[in-house]
């Protein structure tokens, strides 16, 4: 089988021919039809990620046919279509991840390739109103966003802020609380990002790169009940003057870096929650899809490229300019 494999940071993935991997016990075999990068791709080429190791095929999300399975596992999961939450080992807390919570994709082989083999817990069934692409594009993001959102409370009278739209997980964010009937508000420094996700639905839309930004904000709607935020670094402390008395600040990423300065004054006085979030559990993803059913979400997709593109694909994701996931069709399946 074709995959995508890393042999060194700071070069192209190479495109090596791999045997199938054999089915072990309590394990599925999927026939690969799409796959979709995340942020955590890049950075792993460019070494930029703990514990990595070259000779393993990248990816983490992907969406397929179960070809086989392994001693232990329902043969009624033979020809089912699948999604694989990309997210291993997280324990028995649901609080958080166990110390052998790990990602496909690095340390384990991932969703690059023809086919992988992956435990049948991580297996769950394609929502039937997804394409191919669609359902590639929302395990890791999905999940993510999910955990985020429910951390933050969120609920048909909230209205949420969500720091630097255009990433899978803040769009998928802004689905889901539309879904629940949140009012959203949304930060960028594209008036093309703004503009696409004024027409998505979003309540308001800010350029957060101007100085006045946070004024407007809050002249125009006030100030809010809960924050999404993947960015962190020098912005961080306008959130902490946007979030309402109550409210909830949930990160689950730092692109921009650490925050530089955290006013505790805002914090205890406003008894403001400041949560840190990352991917979800089992459990979370499980709702996750229960949500994505019944509200027909879709996940929103920038761009396709075959397998043998990978390295185009990955460096469409490090200009930053995409809006929604960049996904990898594989098999020559059609969506």
């Amino acid at each position: 089988m074709k995959a995508a494999v890393l042999q060194q940071t700071h070069h192209p993935l190479v495109i090596e021919q791999r045997e199938l991997p054999d089915v072990s016990e309590g394990q599925v075999l999927i026939r690969l039809h799409a796959a979709a990068l995340n942020r955590r791709d890049y950075w792993i080429t460019q070494g930029l990620y703990p514990g990595i190791r070259t000779g393993v095929i990248q990816g983490s999300d992907g969406a397929g046919v179960v070809e086989a399975v392994g001693e232990g596992v329902d043969s009624d999961w033979i020809g089912r279509q699948v999604i694989i939450n990309p997210g291993l080992e997280w324990g028995e807390n649901e609080q958080f991840q166990s110390e052998q919570f790990h990602i496909l994709g690095m340390p384990s082989d991932g969703t690059f390739a023809e086919s992988i083999c992956v435990p049948a817990s991580a297996v769950f069934e394609k929502p039937a109103h997804l394409n191919w692409h669609h359902a590639a594009a929302l395990p890791l993001a999905g999940v993510t966003a999910f955990r985020a959102v429910s951390r933050a409370e969120v609920k048909g009278d909230s209205l949420v802020l969500i720091n630097g739209i255009g990433g899978g997980v803040a769009l998928l964010a802004m689905q889901f609380c539309m879904a629940l009937g949140a009012r959203v508000l949304v930060t960028s420094s594209s008036e093309t990002k703004l503009q696409r996700a004024l027409e998505m639905g979003a309540a308001g839309a800010y350029l957060y790169c101007q100085d006045d930004w946070v004024k407007q904000v809050l002249g125009d709607h006030g100030m809010v009940d809960a924050i999404i935020d993947g960015a962190g670094g020098t912005g961080y402390r306008n959130l902490l003057q946007l979030a309402g008395p109550g409210g909830r600040i949930v990160n689950y990423g730092a692109t921009a870096g650490p925050a530089d300065r955290v006013d505790l004054f805002k914090v205890f006085w406003k008894q403001l929650k400041l949560i840190g979030s990352t991917m979800g559990s089992p459990a979370d993803f499980e709702q996750m899809l229960l949500l994505v059913r019944e509200a027909k979400i879709e996940p929103i997709v920038d761009s396709v490229f075959s397998l043998e593109d990978v390295n185009l694909a990955l460096a469409r994701l490090a200009e930053s300019t995409q809006f929604g996931k960049v996904v990898i069709e594989i098999n020559g399946i059609n969506s």
